[in-house]
C-alpha cells in the first residue's frame, strides 16, 4: 500500500470512448480512491475498435483540458505512449487503467477492442495496466454506478498479485446492481459473443456510395469458467491477458503434418 488507503502514487487513465465519455468521468472516480495524483490522457474522439494501434505516419496533437487532464488526436496506445513517454515521463504512472468502456470486452472482441489495446500497450512499456468495461443492455441506461462501486475494491485484490510483469487484465462488469454483483472470478477470455463483421452500403445525399461496418453478435453460450460466462452469471470477471497467442495444438499438428 502507498500513503494509507492508496495503491499507488500516480495513475495514468485512458480509454477508446474518448475524452468526454461518461465511463471516463467513472474511471476518475474509481482512481480518486486508489492515488492521491491522477492524469488523464484520452482520444478526442471515439476509438472504438482501434485494438493496439499506434500513430506511425501521423503527427497527434495534444490539448490540455485541465489540470493533468489532456486529449489526444490518436488512438487509445498513443494517448499512453505519450502519457508515459512524455507527459509523465519525469516520473511515470504506477499503474494505468483504461475505462471504463461501454459495453463489455468478452472474448474475442479483446483483440479489436481499444480499452484492451491501452492496456496491452501498457504490459509493452512495463508498467501495470487494467482494462475495465461494463455489460449492458441494449435501449437501457448503462450502470456506470456498478463499475463505480465495485471497481476499487477488485482493483486493489488485483495489485495484491502477482502479474504485473507477464499480462494486463480485462476485467468485465455484469449488468446488475451494485448489491446483485455475485462476487469475483479469475477466468479465461474464452470465444465471447462475437459473431462476426457485416457491411451495409448506402448512398449519401450527393449519390455517392458508402459503407458501414457492423460487428454481429452470437446466441451461444461461452463455456464454464470464461468471461463471458463470469458477467452473465452476474460475476466480475478477471481475465489476464498478454501478447503471446500461439495456438500450441493447431502448431503441433502443422509440425506433424510436415514430417
Amino acid at each position: 500500500m502507498v500513503d494509507g488507503d492508496f495503491i499507488a502514487r500516480r495513475i495514468l487513465l485512458t480509454n477508446d470512448d474518448g475524452i468526454d465519455a461518461p465511463g471516463l468521468a467513472t474511471l476518475v472516480e474509481i482512481a480518486a480512491t486508489l492515488a492521491p495524483e491522477i492524469w488523464v490522457v484520452a482520444p478526442e474522439r471515439d476509438q472504438s475498435g482501434t485494438s493496439h494501434a499506434l500513430s506511425l505516419h501521423d503527427p497527434l496533437r495534444v490539448s490540455q483540458r485541465g489540470e493533468r487532464r489532456y486529449g489526444v488526436t490518436g488512438t487509445p496506445g498513443d494517448c499512453v505512449v505519450m502519457g508515459v513517454r512524455h507527459l509523465m515521463a519525469e516520473q511515470p504512472p504506477d499503474l494505468i487503467l483504461s475505462g471504463v468502456n461501454r459495453g463489455a470486452n468478452l472474448g474475442m472482441e479483446t483483440v479489436f477492442s481499444g480499452t484492451v489495446g491501452a492496456a496491452m500497450t501498457g504490459l509493452l512499456l512495463g508498467i501495470p495496466s487494467i482494462a475495465l468495461s461494463q455489460l449492458f443492455t441494449r435501449d437501457q441506461p448503462v450502470r456506470w454506478a456498478t463499475a463505480r462501486a465495485v471497481a476499487p475494491s477488485v482493483i486493489r485484490e488485483m495489485v495484491r498479485l502477482d502479474w504485473a510483469r507477464d499480462a494486463c487484465l480485462n476485467i468485465n462488469f455484469p449488468d446488475r446492481s451494485p448489491e446483485q454483483v455475485d462476487g469475483l472470478v479469475l477466468t479465461s477470455q474464452g470465444a465471447g459473443l462475437l459473431g462476426g463483421a457485416s457491411i451495409t452500403a448506402r448512398t449519401d445525399p450527393r449519390n455517392g456510395a458508402y459503407h458501414w461496418l457492423s460487428l454481429t453478435r452470437s446466441s451461444t453460450t461461452d463455456d464454464e469458467g470464461t468471461e463471458t460466462a463470469a458477467v452473465l452469471s452476474g460475476k466480475v470477471s478477471v481475465t489476464p491477458l498478454r501478447y503471446e497467442r500461439t495456438d500450441r495444438g493447431v502448431l503441433e499438428r502443422m509440425r506433424a503434418a510436415r514430417m
